[in-house]
Parts: structure tokens; sequence; C-alpha cells
């Protein structure tokens, strides 16, 4: 399954962005599909999860400000992030689900290539 990442890039403090991860395999509805990111200096961590029936899971430092959805209709993933902080920028990348852990990254097969957002003050 090939994931392909469009959004993200460029925005002021305070500011929001949308991402988008759409996906090339035939059965988008049954796959759990979640966001991760990796900030400059620390490893890849989880951001947000959302399984086929649309139940999402956060990690703590969204505190509100990220939601994640989905679109079955385009095999589509997005996030979107407001309140952006300086701590948000990093690479971000989509995945889907395999089994396990949602919050640990061994647990995820397919991988985008990931979006550069660079939040600014």
């Amino acid at each position: 399954v090939r994931l392909l990442q469009s959004g993200g890039g460029l925005v002021a403090a305070g500011g929001s962005l949308r991402l988008s991860c759409t996906t090339s395999g035939p059965i988008f509805s049954s796959y759990s599909m979640a966001w991760f990111r990796q900030v400059p200096g620390k490893e890849r961590e989880f951001v947000a999860y959302i399984s086929p029936m649309s139940t999402a899971q956060y990690a703590d430092f969204t505190n509100g400000r990220f939601t994640i959805t989905r679109d079955n209709s385009k095999n589509t993933v997005y996030l979107q992030m407001n309140s952006l902080e300086l701590e948000d920028t990093g690479v971000y990348y989509c995945t889907r689900h395999a089994h396990g852990s949602i919050y640990s990254v061994s647990q995820y097969y397919d991988w985008g290539a990931g979006t550069q957002d660079t939040v600014f003050s």
C-alpha cells in the first residue's frame, strides 16, 4: 500500500495546517491509520490515530489542537492542526496500523514519505 502525503509547509505560530494522506489500497475503509512526527533531536512519536469506525486517539501534547479524520470515499486521512506552536515543527508521517499498540512505531506497516512542517515566530 502506498501512502501519498500532501499539505503542510511553513506557518506562523498560532496558525493552522492541514495534512492529507491518500492511500493506494483497495480496502482503505478497513485500515486503521495514524500520524506520527519526528521533531529535531527526538525519535519519531505518535500524534494521532483513527480506526476504521473513525474512533480517534491523540497524543497528550495535541491538547485539543489537532483533529484526525478520514474520508473513505477518497481513500484519504487528514490531520488538521490548529494553534500551532514552535515545538510542533518537524516531519509528519502518515502510516497504516498493523496490530498491537497504536503508540509504537514498530506496529505500523507502510509509511508516507513525510512532510516538513515548520512553525515560525
